[in-house]
């Protein structure tokens, strides 16, 4: 990175810190997305994609991320055990969780005609002996406080694009499925740019009404599996429609993610931004929170533990809750072991450093830094 734009990258880091809810401690939160969703099956699965001419090699998530494991988990646990903050209280992930997947065997029985979906604790058990204490493991994990799920939606990805996608015979969709893979994109039928992944993005605003139901079915099967109801909702992609913010009230979601520039679909491939910031509310009074801070290592050098330190040390100098992204991919080895290995060492440095440099920090969940924010204390 050059200086200029090193000093610009800075400026915005600063001004991304400016607005919103402050506070005197040293709170750090963890936010990592994708927890329940399916990416890519297997190696033998990208092996066999790759040897068919599919370009899964160029995504760093297609060539890493897959559901959980249960090695995966306890190694995840592992690291964030062994780091406790000023009261004594583990290091923590908040997860965004989506709590179903695809349920190929049954669209595939129907023609291709209607979309199915089976819930997490299904594809777990189609997942085999590898991923079969996973669910007793995210329990256990909120147990020990070092873990915690919120709601990324029912699943990660937009249902009516696959559908229509796939049944384009030869597309390189229609042979993903064939693998009960949809992550590569979609460009051969949806056009440069498409994808499947951002489940709320809207083609048309007449989507909205079958949204609505799906958050609903997504909210309802959360709590039947974690055994709570969520109270927060990050968006796949964080790409949703302000349109169906009071329907999540309903629902009981009162604290729903927001940047800077939080974009917004409108239809035809049009977005808007919205301005953002932690403790800003919208017209149903549900408030927003925002990530400062960027974990995503295996993405970008830039992106490591040194940089996420900077990024900390800036929200604590606004007095700001360190809020930091660090999406699932970065911690899974069913793939590549050397992925979770590499991951895992770069969250180890980094806990280490936090608890070094800021002896009196505060390890926290999204949830309890928004009823902290929220009790305005």
């Amino acid at each position: 990175m050059s200086m200029i734009s090193g000093l610009k990258d800075t400026f915005l880091k600063n001004v991304r810190n400016m607005n919103g809810w402050t506070t005197s401690r040293k709170i750090v939160v963890f936010e990592s997305d994708d927890w329940g969703a399916i990416r890519m099956p297997s190696k033998k699965d990208y092996d066999s994609l790759l040897a068919k001419g599919l370009p899964v090699d160029k995504s760093f998530y297609n060539i890493n991320d897959s559901l959980e494991s249960n090695e995966d988990v306890e190694a995840l646990f592992n690291v964030l055990s062994k780091y406790k903050d000023k009261n004594g209280d583990p290091a923590k992930f908040t997860a965004l969780s989506v709590v179903a997947n695809p349920d190929f065997d049954k669209i595939r029985a129907n023609g291709f005609t209607k979309y199915e979906y089976e819930d997490v604790s299904k594809t777990l058990e189609r997942y085999g002996n590898s991923h079969n204490r996973v669910h007793q493991l995210w329990k256990e994990g909120v147990a020990s406080g070092v873990y915690w799920s919120e709601c990324h939606g029912r699943e990660h990805v937009h249902v009516k694009r696959w559908m229509h996608a796939i049944n384009d015979a030869g597309s390189e969709s229609a042979l993903s499925f064939e693998h009960e893979f949809y992550g590569l994109g979609g460009s051969d039928t949806l056009g440069p740019g498409r994808s499947f992944m951002p489940a709320f993005d809207i083609d048309s605003t007449e989507e909205i009404p079958a949204q609505a139901l799906i958050l609903k079915d997504g909210v309802e099967i959360f709590d039947r599996i974690f055994g709570y109801r969520p109270q927060y909702f990050v968006a796949p992609n964080s790409t949703v429609s302000t349109k169906l913010e009071p329907l999540l009230k309903e629902y009981g979601i009162d604290y729903i993610i927001g940047s800077r520039h939080q974009k917004e679909p409108l239809g035809n491939g049009k977005f808007t931004h919205n301005y953002r910031y932690l403790g800003k509310r919208n017209d149903s009074g549900q408030m927003y929170l925002a990530r400062n801070c960027q974990f995503e290592h295996g993405q970008s050098k830039s992106q490591n533990y040194n940089e996420c330190l900077k990024d900390i040390q800036i929200a604590f100098n606004w007095k700001k809750p360190a809020v930091i992204s660090t999406h699932r991919v970065n911690y899974i080895g069913c793939i590549n072991e050397d992925n979770r290995t590499k991951g895992l060492q770069q969250l180890d440095s980094l806990l280490k450093a936090i608890v070094q440099k800021w002896p009196d920090v505060e390890f926290m969940d999204s949830r309890q830094l928004a009823h902290l924010a929220d009790s305005k204390k």
